[in-house]
C-alpha cells in the first residue's frame, strides 16, 4: 500500500469511527432518517464543491443490486464548474451499516455524463475533493478517502470499463454501445473489510 493509500485507509477509519461514537455510519448520516426512496438522489439536489469540482449523491435500487448493498454513492468531477460537463468516476456501494461493500463503473447512460476514456476519466480522479462542511464533513472527507485508499483499484475498473465497452462494441459504433440498456454495471470490486 502506498503512502497516501496508507493515509487515505486512516482517514477513513477516523471518520467511521467518528460517525461510530456518536451512532452514526456513513449512511445513516447521508440519509439523516429521510424516507428511502429507490432511485431519488440523497441528499436532494447533489452535493457540489465549487473549489474541486467534486460532486455526488447517494440512491439504491429496487430490488437490491444484491444481497448485501443497500445502495451506493455516483461520485462526479465537474472541472468547468457546476454548469459544465460532469464526468463519472465510480460508484461507491456501502451495506445497511454505511460499510464499504464494492466499487464499481457504469455505462455512460446510467448516468447520463460527458463521456471520457479511461486515460481522461483517470486524470479526474486526483480533482475529487470533496472539502465541504454540509451536508456532512465526516461523509464527504470519507467519500474523497475512499477513492485516494483505492486509487489504483479504480483506475484498473475504469480501464475496464473502457475494454468492457469495445468489446461490446465488437469493432462498431462506440456511441450506441454507450447507450445500451443493456450494458449497465462496467466493472466492479468487491471489498472484502476486516
Amino acid at each position: 500500500m502506498s503512502e497516501d493509500s496508507e493515509r487515505a485507509a486512516q482517514e477513513v477509519a477516523y471518520c467511521e469511527r467518528l460517525l461510530a461514537k456518536s451512532g452514526e455510519n456513513v449512511l445513516r448520516e447521508t440519509l439523516r432518517d429521510a424516507p428511502v426512496e429507490a432511485w431519488s438522489h440523497y441528499p436532494p439536489g447533489d452535493v457540489f464543491d465549487p473549489d474541486s469540482g467534486g460532486q455526488w449523491y447517494y440512491h439504491c435500487h429496487l430490488p437490491p443490486v444484491d444481497d448485501t448493498e443497500h445502495g451506493h454513492y455516483h461520485c462526479f468531477v465537474r472541472p468547468d464548474g457546476a454548469k459544465g460537463p460532469v464526468h463519472h468516476l465510480v460508484a461507491i456501494g456501502v451495506d445497511a451499516y454505511g460499510r464499504l461493500h464494492r466499487l464499481f463503473t457504469v455505462n455512460q447512460w446510467v448516468v447520463g455524463d460527458n463521456w471520457l476514456d479511461a486515460q481522461g476519466t483517470i486524470a479526474m480522479l486526483p480533482r475529487f475533493d470533496m472539502e465541504l462542511a454540509k451536508p456532512s464533513y465526516l461523509v464527504n472527507r470519507w467519500l474523497t478517502a475512499i477513492i485516494r485508499q483505492y486509487q489504483a483499484e479504480i483506475e484498473e475498473l475504469i480501464r475496464e470499463r473502457d475494454v468492457a465497452l469495445a468489446r461490446h462494441a465488437g469493432g462498431g459504433d462506440l456511441d450506441a454501445v454507450h447507450n445500451d440498456r443493456a450494458v449497465e454495471v462496467t466493472s466492479s470490486l468487491l471489498i472484502k473489510r476486516s
